[in-house]
């Protein structure tokens, strides 16, 4: 059995997206009631509200401003990306998830972490809120997990949507690699499979786009193939996850017919491809009971030795 820490907070449920829109609190109020069953196996944590000076590990003050002020009053980044009055203090504690994370896996207090949070953040760009995310969570973990001693960070991204965010923060650098399976053709319209980073962050960057009624064995083929020797080339010190359950085939807004087992076994290939820490960050899924047991399946995984 491994220590696997569950990271949430009523903060999340505070971001108002408004009536309709799929990254809604529901989201994460399914996830709750379905992983009730694995309380006992779970070290409960909550997040931090980070400091500008940890946002800045990504974003410059001024997107940390703007993101504030169109907050404050409640608006929205573009049609899809909404702020509420609270979306600030949630975004700023979706961030200070990972850190949390990070930090109780350093001092030997847990081995994995899941971080429950939302606004999303693979989407966002440095100096760019879109696609639901404010502030892009999973690149500041890396970041942040640079400056405590994890020098080669791994990202590998399920979610059906490219993480684009992502993928400009560290497009330049080798020192994270970022690995991407995601449905082809649709939002953000990005990871083509000639994406593999510039100067000396080439190489260092991996997308595997899907056609649209791919199913788990094409999924499956991505994680025994063609992941492993990325992972065994870059021997990271540290693997996050941006853990997108859009994949599934019951989502409504992408179109992939991937299941709840190949998720179980996807996650299950991410698990045993190293020996390091990992943290999984939730991004997509729409399907609020699909959700909620996408989630638990991994968080059964992540328990096993």
């Amino acid at each position: 059995m491994k220590e696997v820490a569950y990271i949430t907070d009523d903060i999340y449920l505070q971001h108002n997206t408004g009536a309709m829109h799929p990254e809604s609190p529901e989201r994460l109020k399914a996830i709750n009631k379905a992983i009730e069953p694995l309380h006992s196996s779970l070290t409960f944590k909550s997040p931090i509200k980070v400091s500008e000076r940890i946002l800045e590990l990504v974003h410059p003050l001024e997107h940390i401003e703007t993101i504030k002020n169109v907050c404050k009053y409640g608006g929205s980044i573009d049609s899809d990306t909404i702020c509420s009055s609270d979306s600030f203090d949630a975004a700023t504690m979706a961030a200070g998830a990972g850190i949390v994370a990070l930090d109780g896996i350093r001092s030997g207090e847990f081995e994995r972490a899941f971080c429950a949070v939302r606004p999303p953040g693979h989407h966002a760009r440095p100096m760019q809120a879109m696609g639901f995310c404010l502030f892009n969570n999973i690149a500041i973990s890396a970041r942040y997990a640079q400056s405590i001693g994890y020098e080669k960070v791994m990202i590998i991204d399920f979610d059906v949507h490219h993480g684009n965010g992502t993928q400009d923060t560290f497009y330049e650098d080798n020192s994270v690699f970022y690995f991407s399976s995601h449905q082809a053709y649709i939002f953000p319209g990005t990871g083509a499979e000639s994406d593999i980073g510039e100067g000396k962050g080439s190489g260092y960057t991996a997308n595997f786009p899907m056609m649209a009624g791919s199913t788990d064995n094409e999924l499956l083929e991505i994680y025994e193939n063609d992941l492993p020797p990325f992972i065994n080339n870059f021997n990271p010190d540290i693997i996050l996850v941006s853990a997108g359950y859009d994949l599934h085939e019951s989502d409504p807004l992408a179109q992939l017919n991937i299941t709840t087992e190949g998720i179980r076994s996807i996650v299950r290939r991410i698990l045993d491809s190293a020996d390091v820490p990992f943290v999984f960050f939730l991004e997509g899924g729409y399907d609020v009971n699909a959700l909620g047991e996408n989630v638990k399946v991994t968080l059964k995984e992540m328990v096993m030795d």
